[in-house]
């Protein structure tokens, strides 16, 4: 305020400016106090170039100020953190109360079991307690036994969390690394932690204009509102109405950085999600047809699929070819797998269903024919015939059929992967 001379025109702008900015945001009590740290001005004791300032000074308020309401003290959540066996007669599980208010003779149900009890006691360090709030760190005894473990919670049967694998929450991105859409992160709510997967991302939010645009993903410090699918059900609230219970954190698999916080909103029905699997999906599948695309098998696996039939007299040489076209292809990035109708005991025409059926997944099928008995291939099968003779075919890109002269094998693998799979 010294760089204005203490002008109450000034500050009541200012304030007035801020209020309008963070009302979208729904925060209950905001407080300003005009100050001067160089000079001391309202930091510690009220300032006399400010007369027309009538709260206290920054230390009283921070001394003074009420935060009794942070704690959500009606829902209870207890996530199980240990159990507890000093010996034969003693079976606890320990934890801190997310929220609410626990007491002897409670009657709790263990989720996602299901199952029902009433609490026998309450255990702490110095002894044992009539009753136990949040935050405090406990140790609950209950008068059945019930199978419970680390991640499981345990809570008053009429008021219960959402218990869903689908949600929507604010993140904000806190790793040099961008997020990878493709990538399944793992999550850390509570004591429960499991794999999640983006399902998509809702908007980004400009922190400096609070204005909301599309984006594929987000980069270091940004904010955005994000749908997300576990491995697992979480047992939630949302965060405006139970902050231990509505925040979680986002660690990167490979590296383990903490890469992101995030405030669960509330649950996301299944028929809101991109990734749903709609009734029509599921007849589909029953049916026996696939839903991944061609075109999306292609993006993830870099190829496409191809079926390739090898035969000769010699099925040595055949197999020599064939190992060798699977090893540059391995070489160069593809995905290829060898079929041996004599390896595998089973007839051509069965070799040649499944190295077709493969084929049509993306993957690149070679197929030794060892007792030369394959006559009719599908179509786009390129049929590879091995001899001792010279002859003056040549491998091009308008016959699917061709002949390679056996001393000419490591050539014509070469000219068969540039030509057959550009």
């Amino acid at each position: 305020m010294d760089l204005v001379e203490y002008d109450q025109q000034v500050f009541d702008k200012i304030v007035d400016e801020y209020k309008q900015f963070v009302t979208p945001l729904g925060i209950p009590d905001i407080n300003c106090i005009p100050l001067s740290a160089l000079k001391g001005d309202n930091v510690v004791d009220k300032s006399d170039n400010m007369p027309w300032y009538k709260g206290t000074a920054l230390l009283d308020f921070l001394e003074t100020v009420h935060i009794a309401n942070d704690h959500n003290l009606k829902d209870f959540r207890y996530p199980i953190q240990y159990v507890l066996r000093p010996n034969l007669d003693f079976r606890g599980f320990s934890g801190k109360i997310s929220s609410g208010i626990v007491r002897k003779g409670d009657k709790v149900m263990a989720i996602p079991s299901g199952k029902i009890s009433h609490v026998k006691g309450i255990h702490v360090y110095e002894g044992e307690l009539n009753e136990a709030f949040s935050p405090q760190s406990i140790t609950i005894t209950l008068e059945d036994e019930i199978d419970l473990s680390r991640g499981e919670m345990l809570v008053h049967p009429d008021n219960l969390p959402r218990i869903s694998r689908n949600f929507e929450a604010m993140l904000v991105w806190m790793d040099e690394k961008p997020m990878d859409r493709d990538l399944q992160y793992y999550i850390k709510h509570t004591t429960n932690t499991t794999r999640v997967r983006i399902d998509q991302i809702r908007y980004k939010v400009d922190v400096n204009t609070m204005e909301q645009s599309m984006t594929e993903n987000l980069q270091l410090n940004e904010i955005g509102r994000a749908v997300f699918m576990t491995n697992k059900p979480l047992f939630f609230d949302p965060y405006k109405q139970n902050k231990s219970c509505g925040a979680f954190i986002l660690i990167d698999p490979i590296t383990n950085n903490t890469c992101a916080v995030g405030m669960i909103i509330d649950q996301v029905d299944e028929s809101d999600l991109a990734s749903t699997i709609t009734k029509e999906d599921c007849e589909r599948m029953r049916q026996g047809k696939s839903l991944v695309s061609t075109e999306e098998r292609i993006k993830t696996l870099g190829q496409q699929g191809k079926l390739f039939v090898i035969s000769g007299k010699e099925l040595s040489s055949v197999r020599e070819f064939s190992g060798i076209l699977e090893r540059r292809l391995f070489d160069t990035g593809h995905i290829a797998v060898v079929f041996d109708s004599k390896t595998l005991g089973v007839s051509g025409k069965d070799m040649l269903s499944l190295g077709f059926a493969l084929q049509e997944q993306g993957i690149i099928v070679i197929c030794i024919d060892s007792r030369n008995e394959i006559t009719d291939v599908p179509e786009k099968t390129v049929t590879i015939r091995l001899s001792d003779e010279k002859t003056n075919d040549t491998i091009s890109s308008e016959s699917d059929q061709c002949t390679v002269f056996c001393q000419n094998i490591s050539s014509a693998v070469e000219d068969i992967i540039n030509i057959k799979l550009s």
